[in-house]
């Protein structure tokens, strides 16, 4: 039988771990509402509005637009596209996230600024 210090560090170690899992890869909240291009595994593409996600990076996407891939080159993109509607995107199959908008500057972290 395990004692009751044992059974309260076993718990102890059961929350830091639920702790750690519920902590987000990316800090998405500021795209909420605006419109993002996503990369998945596999070569697909699709932009759309952000309307939610979660700490393993599912989003929800609406007014979905799937960007559509050359038949004779798969990695290539034409202009052609497909329109979704409201799509769930499974996190697992996320690699890229960016926003349509453009991109922000930030500092160079190895330059030394004098």
């Amino acid at each position: 039988m395990a004692s009751g210090g044992d059974k309260i560090k076993a718990n102890q170690i059961g929350d830091q771990k639920e702790k750690k899992r519920k902590e987000s890869i990316l800090d998405l909240s500021k795209y909420l509402e605006k419109s993002i291009r996503v990369k998945f595994a596999g070569g697909r593409e699709a932009s759309g509005v952000l309307k939610g996600y979660d700490p393993l990076l599912n989003l929800v996407l609406d007014n979905t637009v799937e960007y559509l891939r050359d038949p004779d080159d798969p990695y290539k993109l034409i202009d052609d596209t497909r329109a979704l509607g409201l799509v769930v995107c499974r996190g697992t199959s996320v690699v890229l996230i960016c926003p349509v908008d453009g991109m922000e500057s930030i500092q160079n972290p190895f330059i030394s600024q004098d």
